[in-house]
Order: C-alpha cells, then structure tokens, then sequence
C-alpha cells in the first residue's frame, strides 16, 4: 500500500511540474527599525553579573540572508534607586556585554540606548521567582489521557500580586512553548502548570516519550511584560494565515522620548527565573 501511494505522488509531481506557475506574493515592506533584545535574566543560584543584550534591525518578511546585527551603539543600564551605572561593551557582532551587572530584586532599571542620532529608553522592575517544589508527569491531568505530560508546581507568596511566565523546550523543538500565569484567582497558593505535546506530524512535533528531556525555565516577570507577553501568546497560538494582520499592534516599553513614532521594536524585561529539566521515566 505504501508503494502505491509513493507511486501515485511520484505520478502526481511529474503532472504538475509541467504546468506549475510561479506566484509573486506582494507583502508591504515598512522602513527598518531598531529591535532592542534586553532580556536581563538572574538564574537562581548564580551572581547574575553576566548579561548581554542584542540589537538589530528589522527586515523584509522573506529576508533571511542580509546582517541586520547592529553594531556602534551607546547601551547602558542604570538601576534608578541606587544610581548605579553599567555600560555595555559592543562586541561589535549585535551583541552588548557586561560582567558586573548586579540584580537586585525589587530595584528599578532604565535602559538607555543611542544609536544612529536616536535615543531609547524603557524601564522596568527586577521581579523574585519561587522556587520549584515538584517536578511530575502523568497521562491523566492533560488534554489526552494517553499522551504524557509534564507537571510544575510552584507556591505563590500571600497577599500580593504575582506574574509567571513558564518555557518549555526539547532539543529539536522548533520553538519553545510559553506559558503566562496570573495568581488573580489562586493568590497564596501552590501553583500547578503541566505541559503535553501533541503528535502532530505536519507540524514535527512528536509527543513526549520515556528518555525525552525537556528544559523547564520559571520566571517571575512584572504586569506590564505579563500584558505584553500574553498577547504575543494569543496571537502565535491562534493559528490562522501568515500574511493575514495581526488582530492588534503588539508594542513593547522601548520608547524614543523625543521622537515617539521612532520607537523600537523588543523588550527591556528584568526577570529572576529558575533553570532546570526533566527527564521522561
């Protein structure tokens, strides 16, 4: 049966090669624009000096070969309550490093970046994470119950508000999966999130299986990059036409103060977050 319908696609391929037209999609193209990178992460159990942020500039839709890295940009973060200052070095490759980058959980940062005659700004606050408490998986508490999946569980600290954002990743996935929690409705409580992969062939996508090892990262994040990322989420995982428009112009917190329709592309986000992984029994 298998040969049958290899035989039928080679007969089919041979058909349609011979009247196959080429379609020219016409995809407007917007004036490049700055993408800030500024994922200022503190994993848990480490000092959290080293820190590098990215910048390029955005492309066509169908570019994937031209350099958008930016490189002879002025970047530096500044932590509002203390008034500490740290420059980034240029690496000349996109890339801003530091090596003495010093967190401080609860504290206030701007960035700070000029670059071409422009200045950006935006600003955040370093948000605590909880530490994980359990790792699990089971067949029963997700969409199949014959599928495995999973199991996160976390407690959230009493009376204040708390925002969480959840990746997962297997070697080999071609994205991440995210998750965004709210302790809206579960204040002060353990918090259970569980991932489960589909077997989805036409997306490459196979579920979970004993030996498979999926990355786990935690993050505590602010409102404002909850509200940001929640959108991001709704948006990629309601499917639909790639060259449809989005549904809403999803904008991040980098401003230009004295240009405002100049503004850049990214996220300036600070974030404790916890790093591990679990292995498939």
């Amino acid at each position: 049966m298998k040969n049958y319908i290899k035989s039928l696609l080679v007969i089919a391929l041979i058909v349609f090669s011979s009247c196959e037209d080429v379609i020219d999609v016409d995809v407007n193209n917007a004036e490049p624009r700055l993408v800030i990178e500024a994922s200022l992460d503190w994993e848990k159990g480490t000092a959290g000096n080293a820190q590098t942020i990215k910048l390029s500039m955005s492309s066509p839709y169908f570019s994937t070969e031209e350099d958008t890295s930016v490189s002879g940009a002025t970047v530096t973060v500044t932590n509002t309550n203390t008034g500490a200052i740290f420059n980034f070095v240029d690496e000349n490759d996109g890339n801003y490093t530091i090596d003495n980058f010093v967190p401080v959980i609860g504290d206030t940062y701007r960035l700070d970046v000029s670059y071409n005659g422009e200045n950006y700004e935006a600003t955040e606050t370093l948000m605590s994470v909880s530490d994980i408490n359990s790792i699990t998986q089971s067949i029963e508490g997700g969409f199949d119950d014959e599928l495995l999946e999973v199991n996160v569980y976390f407690d959230d600290p009493v009376d204040e508000e708390n925002y969480y954002l959840i990746r997962y990743y297997e070697d080999g996935d071609l994205f991440p999966y995210f998750e965004d929690i709210s302790d809206e409705f579960v204040n002060g409580n353990e918090i259970h999130d569980f991932f489960e992969k589909d077997d989805d062939e036409d997306n490459g996508e196979a579920a979970f299986q004993p030996g498979d090892v999926v990355d786990i990262e935690l993050y505590g994040i602010s409102e404002q990059y909850y509200n940001y990322m929640r959108l991001l989420i709704e948006q990629y995982y309601s499917g639909g036409d790639p060259f449809s428009s989005n549904s809403a112009l999803i904008r991040g917190n980098c401003i230009n103060p004295t240009n405002p329709e100049q503004y850049a592309f990214g996220y300036f986000r600070l974030t404790q977050v916890n790093v591990t992984s679990y292995t498939f029994e």
